[in-house]
């Protein structure tokens, strides 16, 4: 495994971990947003699903960025 495999793998694992806590912990969440305003807990949860695409869209742009400037060493 080379290190551009060992760092893909690392971001991927670090992404599912940070995901999987947010849908973990999301439902007490929303429970506990929609006792103060449901429009809140709405809020939260599209924020929530919109930082998961973009988690991606950055990580698309930098490598992206990345393989423009070519390999370092």
């Amino acid at each position: 495994m080379n290190k551009s495999d060992r760092n893909s793998a690392l971001a991927a694992a670090a992404i599912l971990a940070f995901v999987g806590l947010g849908f973990f912990v999301m439902p007490p969440l929303m429970i506990q947003l929609s006792e103060i305003s449901t429009w809140l807990a709405y809020g939260v949860a599209v924020l929530f699903v919109l930082a998961f695409f973009a988690i991606f869209w950055l990580r698309a742009r930098q490598q992206r960025r990345n393989e423009r400037s070519g390999p370092s060493r």
